[in-house]
């Protein structure tokens, strides 16, 4: 019997061996998560021998383990890099439409926006609005528009924030007194096809906590006699009061044509200090050729244009399992479900027990390569004082054959 006990020594030290060595030359693999080999005791008894003396017969290997722990975090500086700072797997489609899961986030763009792995397979996220707003609870392939420019927006909207100095003189239209240059501002407006539009405003006072605001959106400067014109007033603090007409508009012509702008004036005032515009801001764009992305530690994948806009184009999903021990690797840093493990439950990055994303960083491997060294000593002691009994039982039984 000790031949076969023995023998099954060997070959747990040996697996045990086997699981080491994929451990230390996995020591640099992103994501990966170290293996034990886990070992039990072989008994036999006599049949219905209830009580009866048990006679071990060796060991076996029940189970190769994975060790879930949180990996250290390296900064790269990659766009697409990306760690998870917690639990949780990023959940991908491989390119034969089966579904796995990974904690290595090291991923690319492929030729159609898509955000893939280096084996071909998509990373799976949640649609949003261009703000990161979720749109649905179904995940998809999380794509960005890399093949042509974003088109551009026309100006809806200017928002103006400034202060006109309650000092000022009435405006005297006859002398022009003060100039009508004295006080005015301009910005840069868009027509539906990004053509740039001149917007350019001037203030003159009409009477106590009373102005006047003279516009042009057509390149030429405002004049009292041709220019349309907004009256404001102020409050006795010299906050924003009312605005006539309501809701004030700029009038805006491109060589497209003509076309209107909301003109926000409620964060204006008018205090006895100097004239000073301290916000002015409008939504309209040019197009605007894809540069670049981030991902935020909620997932948000956020893209970057040539023309300073940004647009959100989906959110990483994570996905968790009420046994992760039960998940099967399939190679490449990915793993399966299966029943062991159950049903994959999703969600948000940051969120419930998801872990936070880490853009530009990644999860090295959790390999202690000093503790695996040492298993290997063990291990190895082990496949040796196996081998020994094997080498005494040998030599009793020589010593019996030879008996006369």
């Amino acid at each position: 019997m000790a031949f076969q006990q023995g023998l099954s020594g060997l070959n747990s030290a040996s697996k045990n061996l086997d699981v080491i060595g994929h451990n230390i030359a996995n020591g640099n693999t992103v994501g990966m998560k170290a293996s034990r080999a886990e070992f039990g005791e072989l008994y036999a008894s006599s049949v219905n021998a209830a009580g009866g003396v048990n006679s071990g017969i060796g060991v076996a290997l029940t189970a190769v383990t994975q060790q879930f722990t949180q990996g250290n975090i390296t900064v790269t500086g990659g766009d697409l890099d990306v760690a998870i700072n917690g639990s949780g797997f990023f959940e991908l489609t491989m390119p034969n439409g089966s579904s796995a899961y990974s904690r290595a986030g090291q991923f690319k763009l492929d030729r159609d926006g898509g955000i893939v792995t280096n084996m071909g397979a998509q990373l799976m996220g949640y649609p949003t609005d261009e703000t990161g707003n979720r749109l649905s609870f179904e995940t998809g392939p999380l794509t960005l528009p890399t093949g042509g420019p974003i088109p551009a927006r026309q100006t809806a909207d200017i928002t103006a924030e400034f202060n006109l100095d309650a000092r000022a003189a009435v405006y005297d239209a006859v002398t022009d007194t003060p100039p009508l240059a004295t006080y005015g501002t301009s910005l840069i407006g868009y027509d539906a096809q990004g053509i740039e539009v001149p917007v350019a405003m001037a203030f003159t006072k009409t009477g106590n906590n009373a102005w006047r605001i003279y516009t042009s959106g057509d390149g030429t400067p405002p004049a009292v006699a041709t220019s349309p014109f907004i009256d404001v007033t102020f409050n006795a603090d010299g906050t924003f009061n009312t605005v006539t007409p309501s809701p004030a508009t700029v009038a805006m012509t491109s060589a497209n044509g003509p076309f209107t702008a909301t003109l926000n004036l409620e964060e204006i005032t008018q205090f006895g200090t100097s004239f000073a515009v301290t916000n002015l801001i409008q939504d309209g764009y040019q197009p605007g050729q894809f540069i670049g992305l981030k991902i935020g530690e909620n997932g948000v994948v956020t893209g970057q244009y040539s023309n300073g806009q940004t647009r959100a184009a989906g959110q990483v999903a994570l996905v968790n399992f009420r046994n992760a021990q039960g998940l099967q690797p399939t190679g490449g840093g990915n793993w399966q479900a299966t029943f062991a493990s159950g049903e994959a439950l999703h969600g948000e990055p940051g969120t419930g027990n998801f872990g936070a994303l880490r853009s530009g960083a990644l999860e090295d491997s959790n390999v202690d390569i000093t503790a695996e060294l040492v298993n290997m000593m063990t291990a190895q002691r082990a496949y040796q004082a196996n081998a020994q009994t094997i080498k005494t039982q040998d030599q009793v039984l020589s010593t019996l054959l030879n008996m006369r």
